[in-house]
């Protein structure tokens, strides 16, 4: 299994459209891409914002690629992600998952 981790930051003000954006939009999309495994998304306070850390879980990059195209390090961001964040990063990283305990 593969993790794909990004992070994206709000406004606090901002921050629950953009939980709102990942529990709707998001999570509608991936559920339709073959090989995705779950998600999380984390939320801590950073200075006047919000940091977000999307984690989501694959079961190879042959899925990857199929969420994101070509170039998988590529953060694939919303429209409706845009509105809600101010910044984000434009790379992701990918992990193996070595043990998972859920």
């Amino acid at each position: 299994m593969i993790a794909r981790v990004w992070r994206g930051w709000a406004e606090a003000a901002k921050a629950d459209d953009y939980r709102r954006h990942y529990e709707s939009e998001v999570a509608e999309h991936l559920r339709h891409v073959p090989g995705f495994a779950g998600a999380r998304l984390l939320r801590r306070p950073d200075g006047d914002e919000v940091m977000f850390t999307s984690i989501t879980y694959f079961t190879g990059m042959d899925a990857i690629r199929a969420f994101a195209g070509e170039d998988p390090e590529r953060a694939v961001v919303e429209e409706g992600a845009r509105l809600a964040l101010t910044r984000w990063d434009d790379r992701v990283v990918h992990h193996e998952v070595t043990v998972d305990l859920a």
